[in-house]
């Protein structure tokens, strides 16, 4: 799938957009979703532009790595640990995805069902 530079993460991470930055780093940024699904969710997006998990290749893997533990890192920051939290990467609109810049979706503060929706 071709990047669209001007998606609204791509604007986030140009500092066009404001947003609730928790996390940024030379490889991502994390920010609280602006429509939360849980009393907390928020996004962990890298800063190089890949629209979709489908699109990552093999020069990504240590790329993929960082994203999941800065997500697990702001997990425990956050006081989610311990009660458990939810990671979600949508890969293709038929999966949900509507911004097509990959990103990790951290949901917690509630319980949460199997399978999900």
């Amino acid at each position: 799938m071709t990047y669209d530079p001007t998606n609204v993460f791509a604007r986030i991470l140009r500092k066009e957009i404001p947003a609730q930055l928790l996390h940024e780093d030379e490889h991502c940024i994390a920010f609280r979703d602006a429509a939360p699904q849980a009393p907390a969710h928020f996004l962990v997006i890298p800063r190089r532009p890949i629209a979709r998990l489908a699109d990552a290749g093999p020069g990504d893997t240590a790329l993929l790595g960082h994203l999941l533990q800065t997500a697990a890192a702001l997990a425990r920051r956050l006081g989610l640990a311990d009660g458990g939290f939810r990671v979600v990467v949508n890969s293709g609109a038929g999966a949900g995805q509507s911004v097509f810049h990959l990103h990790v979706h951290v949901l917690g503060g509630r319980d949460f069902g199997w399978p999900p929706g």
